[in-house]
């Protein structure tokens, strides 16, 4: 290992945009079963696995199923949410 190294010509990181940000999520222990089990199914970490369903939540602009509204909000939603929200009857899930 060398004492000093010369960076002068290093470069950006290309997919440094593209890397993942850690989050702490609170989940239901059956939510994170059911992961773990396709994931183990898949071969794949299921931490990557809910990544990926979310992306596609996203993708699709699903907006889930909710049969309650939260409380105190006065104000509808702005912006590009409040157009994921507009047809939301046609897009519901499960």
């Amino acid at each position: 290992m060398r004492r000093e190294y010369d960076f002068s010509k290093a470069k950006p990181n290309p997919y440094a945009a593209r890397l993942k940000r850690p989050v702490t999520i609170r989940m239901d222990e059956s939510t994170i079963r059911y992961f773990k089990l396709l994931a183990e199914e898949l071969e794949l970490p299921y931490q990557s696995l809910i990544n990926l369903y979310l992306r596609d939540c996203v993708v699709s602009e699903r907006v889930p199923a909710m049969d309650w509204k939260p409380q105190g909000l006065k104000t509808k939603p702005s912006g590009r949410r409040a157009s994921a929200t507009k047809n939301a009857k046609a897009r519901r899930v499960a």
